[in-house]
């Protein structure tokens, strides 16, 4: 069924998994002409989660048309718990979640988004989390007429589109030196790369997920990414990707052998290296990998189109090596009148484990002190050790003769050692 919006566009709802299967030809027109889309929310992505992970939940993807052609579209699921809530296909192993406007008819798409998406969350909280800071979700925010929220989501870093010569130029001098020295070792041992054509991906893929798993072993690593249902969601969406010019295989070879993979997501303005696997011997041969990563993920950003290199989801301080400018997510709470209480819930949900998150970073903050006090009062003991032993060395030097001769100089009366 369709509905007309008071802009003038149709508004319609995909609940089938085929119908939503056979969107992928005015899906990628759509997707081509919404500059602010990331990988993510290509059609080949999320169909494949779905296939992979969504069907626990109904598919609920609203579709806005002017005359046959799609010109905005929300991909949603409901779930039921702990509320009912509408949230955006791609689930935690995507790094941003966003819908899609037209840009032609930016303005007027947006407004039947937004009042399709108010009729939805009669029944319904709509929670969209992680959207990128100038995501398309904003205009439906502003447009909002019930009850809102916008809250603090994951943190995100970003780098500008530069070369990696570039990118040197940002750090500090020696910094930038060592860089540059580990990039000249890789041409020095002859590591060679090559970007994997379409039809090789699954291939190449394997093995990736292989030297992932090789890389991690006996170390913690994100367990999802060993599950099957990863490996059958990577292989499923990331060919025809590939083939659109959406993501990127390079494979990293070295003396015959492919001992590293990547697999960077594209889109318009961003790209993202999403997942790599590297062999443990190219640690051994003092490579640095993330260094050899960077490079080849830098090749795709600038040019004649350039796009942010984006270092998805988290900030841990192996990222702000190269100094890159936060981009944190956001979340979108957005109800209906009939679905008020659902929003405070969630807000107060959501305080409940900022909280949780504070109270336990502060308690590693104190441990990391007290094991910083520990280690300096072990150094002091020791150097106190050291002090009165080099005071004993100086007084046995001043006094050896009295000491050889029977430790006469000692209290005691001991002999030397």
């Amino acid at each position: 069924m369709t509905t007309a919006t008071r802009s003038g566009l149709t508004a319609g709802l995909c609940v089938d998994e085929d119908e939503f299967a056979s969107l992928a030809g005015p899906w990628r027109r759509l997707y081509e002409t919404c500059e602010e889309a990331t990988p993510f929310q290509s059609h080949a992505w999320l169909t494949s989660w779905w296939r992979s992970y969504g069907r626990r939940g109904r598919l609920r993807v609203l579709l806005v048309r002017d005359g046959g052609e799609l010109v905005a579209a929300a991909p949603l699921m409901r779930v039921h718990r702990p509320v009912p809530a509408l949230r955006p296909l791609g689930g935690a192993i995507s790094d941003f979640a966003d819908v899609l406007l037209a840009a032609d008819c930016r303005e007027r798409a947006a407004d039947a988004l937004a009042e399709g998406m108010h009729g939805l969350a009669r029944g319904a909280l709509i929670d969209f989390r992680e959207a990128r800071p100038g995501a398309c979700v904003e205009s439906v925010y502003d447009r909002w007429c019930g009850p809102r929220r916008e809250l603090a989501d994951s943190p995100c870093l970003e780098l500008p589109p530069l070369p990696v010569d570039e990118l040197l130029k940002r750090l500090p001098a020696t910094t930038a030196q060592r860089a540059r020295a580990k990039l000249r070792k890789l041409t020095a041992l002859g590591v060679r790369t090559r970007v994997v054509p379409a039809d090789e991906v699954e291939t190449s893929l394997a093995t990736l997920l292989r030297l992932h798993e090789l890389q991690w072993q006996g170390r913690k690593v994100t367990t999802e990414h060993l599950r099957p249902r990863f490996r059958e969601h990577l292989l499923c969406a990331v060919r025809p990707m590939v083939a659109a010019g959406d993501a990127v295989v390079t494979e990293f070879h070295l003396d015959g052998e492919v001992l590293a993979a990547d697999l960077t997501l594209l889109s318009a303005r961003l790209a993202g290296g999403y997942l790599y696997g590297a062999h443990p011997r190219l640690r051994e041969r003092k490579i640095d990998v993330a260094t050899m990563l960077l490079d080849a993920c830098t090749r795709h950003t600038s040019g004649p189109h350039p796009r942010t290199l984006s270092l998805l989801r988290g900030d841990e301080p192996y990222k702000q090596h190269w100094r890159p400018t936060p981009a944190p997510n956001r979340r979108f709470l957005l109800a209906h009148s009939r679905t008020a209480p659902l929003l405070t819930a969630a807000v107060c949900e959501a305080s409940a484990r900022e909280w949780a998150r504070g109270v336990r970073r502060d308690w590693q903050v104190r441990q990391q002190q007290r094991e910083r006090a520990g280690r300096a009062g072990d150094g002091q003991r020791g150097s106190d050790r050291q002090r009165g032993n080099d005071k004993q060395h100086g007084s046995d030097r001043q006094h050896g003769g009295e000491v050889r001769r029977g430790g006469e100089g000692r209290p005691g009366g001991g002999t030397s050692p």
